[in-house]
């Protein structure tokens, strides 16, 4: 009798190529001048302007910041920071903001006032729509 051979366990290790890189494509060199070139333009400007100011309202003039606006009964809450009273012009100023308007109704703590010290919290009666940390000068 003849032996027979056993046939081998063994797995094949298959080696896996990894996929080739595309290259890089490079910036043209005019690219990068025409980027220098704005550089220096703006390089070339004047180095700080006078900014233009609309209105005839100095910071000297402000009188507070709005806290908070009651849509429904059109007041706002304002936070003094110089005295305030009934009959005085004053200017709202603000990002969207921009009306002047008498003061004919001041309160606090739900009683009317006619006039407020700094550092107090009022409520004003105002004409248009005002938003918090618009500006109140006086005119």
């Amino acid at each position: 009798m003849a032996l027979k051979k056993k046939k081998s366990t063994k797995k094949k290790i298959v080696k896996k190529s990894a996929p080739k890189k595309k290259p890089v494509k490079k910036l043209k060199p005019k690219v990068k001048s025409r980027v220098k070139a704005r550089a220096k333009t703006v390089k070339t400007k004047k180095a700080n302007p006078k900014p233009r100011t609309k209105t005839n309202v100095k910071n000297d003039n402000v009188i507070g910041k709005i806290i908070h606006y009651f849509p429904h009964v059109k007041a706002a809450v304002i936070k003094l920071s110089a005295p305030l009273s009934i009959g005085e012009k004053i200017k709202i100023k603000g990002h969207t903001t921009d009306f002047t308007q008498v003061i004919t109704s001041m309160q606090m703590d739900r009683v009317d006032i006619t006039s407020a010290k700094p550092k107090e919290e009022i409520g004003l009666l105002v004409n248009s729509r005002v938003r918090q940390h618009d500006t109140v000068y006086k005119i």
